[in-house]
């Protein structure tokens, strides 16, 4: 491997999955969120041969070519993405990047503040194992934490708001989860890619996870770690009046479902979203 990309030591193939792994599904006729095992990964673009199209998130470790495969189904063969956009630089959103930026070579943005994490300089903190929840959170101690290096292949997202190569959308910083969290909204159809700023499944819960119950929920918990800003992220989006969208975790969600879902997380994010005990939660309540 190109010593200028490499993931942490500690990353390796998770045994996790879910009834959805592998399929995919249109929000939109632009827009299509792709299921890797426990984890979603946006394609935004229209379905045709040489269609321009840009990724979002890289899925789990070991992924690249169920991603690869994926894309030019949709695509068509030898397509590529203009880039590759990442809501945040966790384990499960950018398991398969060094792969992908090797096959594809594309630049790779993300926001300022998640660069440490990804260019070697900064490890997450240890998720949380003590946290309340289920047992996706018991697991989470064998989830990598340490940081990537994507070298000159990842460049800092415009200050202004913009995407590059995403014309109609706009970024907007959703912290909480991870420092640099950002989600993806495009106002002229109010679609919104949310990242884990909040899901549509309890993924903390390993029967929820592998069903993929749908309820609109915070942010996972074992590595969410400010709880303040994560609901103060959570109120921003509900403010936008989402459509659509694509989470992390879960399944698309659109109309009064999301709608109403959303409110009540903004209403009752203490109760619903914060865990009652976990090392990140102490006076955030």
């Amino acid at each position: 491997m190109d010593k200028e990309m490499e993931y942490g030591e500690d990353y390796k193939y998770i045994p996790v999955t879910s009834i959805m792994s592998g399929m995919g599904q249109e929000v939109s006729n632009d827009l299509y969120c792709y299921t890797v095992q426990v984890v979603n990964v946006g394609f935004v673009g229209y379905p045709k041969k040489d269609s321009e199209w840009i990724l979002i998130d890289a899925g789990m470790p070991k992924s690249a070519d169920m991603i690869i495969r994926e894309a030019e189904d949709r695509f068509g063969p030898n397509s590529r993405p203009k880039a590759i956009v990442l809501t945040h630089g966790h384990f499960d959103h950018v398991g398969a990047i060094v792969e992908l930026v090797e096959h594809w070579n594309v630049p790779v943005y993300a926001h300022e503040l998640e660069l440490p994490y990804l260019i070697g300089d900064k490890s997450y903190p240890e998720p949380d194992a003590t946290v309340e929840g289920g047992l996706v959170a018991k697991m989470s101690p064998y989830f990598p934490n340490e940081p990537i290096h994507l070298g000159k292949n990842i460049e800092k997202l415009p200050s202004d708001g913009r995407i590059p190569g995403m014309e109609d959308w706009r970024w907007i910083h959703t912290p909480g989860h991870s420092p640099g969290h950002v989600s993806l909204f495009r106002d002229n159809d109010r679609s919104l890619i949310a990242g884990d700023a909040f899901i549509t499944v309890k993924q903390d819960s390993l029967f929820k996870v592998l069903m993929q119950e749908e309820e609109v929920n915070g942010p996972p918990r074992y590595l969410t770690t400010n709880w303040k800003a994560a609901w103060e992220s959570v109120r921003k989006l509900e403010k936008l009046y989402p459509d659509q969208v694509i989470t992390g975790h879960g399944v698309p969600m659109s109309g009064e479902k999301l709608a109403s879902g959303l409110k009540n997380l903004v209403e009752n994010f203490d109760q619903i979203a914060i865990p009652d005990y976990g090392r990140f939660v102490d006076g955030h309540h």
